[in-house]
């Protein structure tokens, strides 16, 4: 029993890790993104120097894969660990209560499982549309600003729609994990967790305005 105990802090550290570090990515991905409100030159700029980042030392796109096998990696212990604590909290109740409470946690809480879902299904689409051009109107890797006007084109409304859904969705996953991770991390007093609680919720909602400024932008023409 102590080592299962001892086993599930740890699982709960590593979750917690690899969601910091996802929510790092998350935001320096967003600070490249919004380069594109400084015109198209910045924006295929920007592009270019992160595939030849770290060269010589590295060849061309170098660094794109190894963040890449990076991420990879962390989201795939951070679904174990999840998954592995979600099964343990089930063994750890047995009995189904007739009339279970419907308000247990907050709603961000209660939508992690179908989130996660919608944002694995949208980064699948993201890297098929605006990384390797496959379903993008454009495809061209050597004009990244040409290919986001392209990809949240009017014409595409249906694109936009699923983006801002998957963007809310990773609103509230983040909120959440943001919470869980820093209570996992000391935060467990009542004023920690009221600070958690601010502190997940605006890097949230700066995270889905952020993400969300891109398309709207386009829509609207302020970008093009």
């Amino acid at each position: 029993m102590r080592k299962k105990k001892a086993s599930s802090v740890a699982l709960k550290i590593l979750m917690a890790g690899t969601g910091i570090l996802l929510v790092l990515f998350l935001f320096a991905h967003m600070a490249g993104n919004l380069k594109i409100f400084v015109g198209a030159a910045a924006f295929d700029h920007y592009g270019h120097w992160l595939r030849d980042l770290g060269a010589p030392l590295l060849p061309r796109t170098g660094f794109l894969w190894l963040q890449r096998a990076g991420l990879t990696v962390a989201v795939l212990a951070h679904i174990f660990a999840a998954v592995v604590l979600a099964r343990r909290a089930r063994a750890a109740r047995p009995v189904r209560y007739a009339h279970r409470p419907k308000v247990q946690g907050s709603y961000a809480a209660r939508t992690m499982r179908w989130g996660g879902v919608i944002i694995l299904l949208f980064v699948v689409f993201h890297i098929l549309d605006l990384t390797t051009g496959t379903v993008n109107p454009i495809g061209d890797r050597e004009h990244p600003f040409a290919n986001v006007v392209a990809g949240f084109a009017p014409s595409r409304w249906y694109v936009t729609l699923f983006y801002v859904l998957s963007i809310v969705a990773v609103g509230f996953h983040l909120r959440h994990g943001i919470f869980s991770a820093l209570r996992t991390l000391g935060q467990q007093s009542p004023r920690g967790e009221r600070r958690a609680q601010a502190v997940a919720l605006v890097l949230s909602v700066v995270l889905v305005a952020g993400y969300l400024s891109v398309p709207f932008a386009v829509l609207t023409g302020l970008v093009k």
